[in-house]
């Protein structure tokens, strides 16, 4: 859990002409939900934000936020992030409060290490659910889960069931969905040999019999 209190300033305006103000201070809007209280608008450095998403925790990070002015205080996750179709730069956040004693669901993705055997044999790795669904604490909350795969050969299949999950998780949904597999290249189609093309048969021309004088 960070220790680090972040501090946001409350939007009292919203809109496109609010918006377009709070940017121009170097600010990009957001919205903080959940726990059964009223949605708040605020605004937040996106390089805050940037270094939050870059961290090992990344989206799962668990925030400290203080609404600038006030003692007001919440513990938060980023749920949803919004970019600039065109230049890619945030946009907007959504950000969902949660309560350090109580468990949050919410989904990790699955990083692969290493180099299946049967890929070194020239097999091909199929990598299918690329996230989990766990439910843990706040202060637990990965932000990722990491799997070796060097041990898979040609025919092995990695199932939920298998990942050696830490004690403070608890895993949801299907356990037997598959999280990889590695198989054989396809067998490529002979190609059948072409005919060669047999040359028209040229039927001499009958020759004309000569007129009779």
């Amino acid at each position: 859990m960070s220790s680090e209190v972040i501090i946001v300033a409350k939007r009292d305006k919203v809109g496109k002409s609010s918006t377009r103000d709070l940017r121009a201070t170097g600010m990009i809007p957001a919205s903080i939900y959940g726990l059964n209280e009223p949605a708040v608008s605020i605004g937040i450095s996106p390089k805050i934000v940037a270094r939050v998403l870059a961290s090992d925790t990344g989206m799962n990070s668990l925030i400290h936020l203080q609404r600038e002015g006030t003692d007001i205080k919440r513990h938060v996750i980023i749920k949803d992030v919004q970019r600039d179709p065109v230049t890619g730069r945030l946009a907007h956040v959504d950000f969902m409060r949660v309560d350090p004693s109580h468990k949050v669901k919410v989904h990790v993705p699955i990083v692969l290490k290493g180099t299946p055997a049967g890929v070194k044999e020239g097999g091909i790795l199929d990598f299918v659910h690329r996230q989990i669904e766990v439910e843990c604490l706040p202060a637990f909350i990965p932000g990722h889960i990491d799997i070796n795969v060097d041990h898979m050969v040609v025919g092995d299949v990695m199932r939920l069931d298998q990942i050696q999950l830490d004690a403070h998780l608890t895993l949801l949904g299907d356990a037997h969905n598959v999280i990889c597999s590695v198989h054989g290249k396809k067998a490529e189609e002979e190609e059948l040999p072409v005919a060669a093309a047999k040359e028209p048969e040229v039927v001499p021309a009958k020759g004309k019999k000569d007129d009779k004088k």
